[in-house]
């Protein structure tokens, strides 16, 4: 799995997050075993997700994204009822669910759904940062701010670059969405979100 992912941070993809996590799926430790199965599979919080969620339904504005991400962490950490629950409710059989097939194209799909996801993600990002524009009267350089989280922030990524271009194109863009490059990306992994 992570060529797949190496292969994903040659394009569009291209990020700390996803280099890291092919970097972490390629590690193997003394005894030849990979790190995966050693990760305990509940995370922590540090309270971020919480916060700018709170803030998000203060404003009303819609970062459904990072909400659910906050609710994904906060799931993981029922362990205890997540492993009595996998005993009665085993999920899915993968041939039935009509998963198993063409290896390349399912992960295709993935990858086209988590480009999606990451640009709305984005898209809700900068409308709570101009919500927060609009009500404290800052007057936000959004192309700016895109750039700066290039430099050595968790989320920088080739992608911020074409954040950067779609406000230098428009500095009133009300969603990313609305932008000619984020729309026709969208188009085509639409699909790929079902």
């Amino acid at each position: 799995m992570f060529k797949v992912f190496a292969e994903w941070n040659k394009g569009p993809l291209d990020s700390y997050l996803i280099e890291i996590t092919s970097h972490i799926l390629k590690f193997k430790d003394e005894n030849k075993q990979t790190l995966l199965p050693n990760i305990r599979d509940a995370a922590g919080q540090k309270g971020t997700g919480k916060w700018t969620g709170i803030v998000a339904l203060n404003y009303g504005v819609p970062l459904t994204l990072i909400g659910e991400a906050v609710f994904a962490r906060c799931l993981s950490s029922l362990k205890d009822d997540r492993v009595a629950a996998a005993k009665v409710l085993p999920g899915p059989n993968p041939d039935k669910a009509g998963i198993v097939g063409d290896r390349k194209a399912f992960c295709e799909h993935i990858r086209k759904a988590l480009y999606a996801s990451k640009i709305i993600s984005y898209a809700q990002g900068f409308m709570l940062l101009a919500e927060a524009n609009r009500v404290f009267n800052w007057n936000l350089n959004f192309g700016a701010i895109a750039l700066m989280w290039r430099g050595g922030c968790i989320i920088r990524s080739r992608f911020l670059g074409e954040i950067k271009k779609a406000f230098d194109t428009n500095p009133k863009l009300s969603n990313l969405l609305m932008d000619t490059f984020f729309l026709n990306a969208i188009k085509k992994c639409q699909v790929s979100c079902l």
